[in-house]
């Protein structure tokens, strides 16, 4: 039903410029894009049928994951806090970040990288239902596979 694809870092590159070298090496954006399997189906089990489809969905996880790891383009370490910054204060500093874990789409909403694959991958993220299951009938053997 799904489709594999494999991950061409000079296409990514292209798509996501502000990941180009020296910010995000390509053995570097070859780890984030298996990372991304790991939230994204690419086993050709998964409910995407279009490599297209596929393709950039999983970029734009790979993006998103670069965005939350690699160094800012200045060359400074990725910023620790995680989730999205509630309040900001100047005076002696301090920031307020609110992270709900139940919630997985705010994970993805810390980048608009992610951000868009939440919103490009809602199609997948559906009910679907099962034949096969057993149906109630009113007889001699109530619960009768169907």
């Amino acid at each position: 039903m799904g489709v594999v694809v494999t991950f061409d870092y000079n296409a990514w590159v292209a798509r996501y410029p502000e990941f180009a070298p020296p910010r995000v090496t390509p053995v570097t954006a070859a780890a984030y894009f298996n990372e991304a399997t790991l939230y994204h189906r690419n086993d050709g089990g998964g409910p995407v049928s279009d490599i297209g489809t596929q393709q950039t969905l999983l970029n734009m996880l790979t993006a998103h994951i670069a965005e939350l790891n690699a160094p800012d383009p200045e060359g400074a370490p990725a910023s620790p806090l995680v989730g999205r910054i509630g309040s900001v204060s100047q005076g002696s500093v301090s920031t307020a970040v609110a992270y709900n874990a139940s919630d997985p789409e705010q994970w993805f909403a810390q980048t608009k990288y992610g951000a868009a694959y939440w919103a490009a991958s809602a199609q997948f993220r559906t009910f679907l239902p099962v034949r096969g299951f057993a149906r109630r009938r009113f007889g001699l053997f109530p619960w009768t596979p169907y």
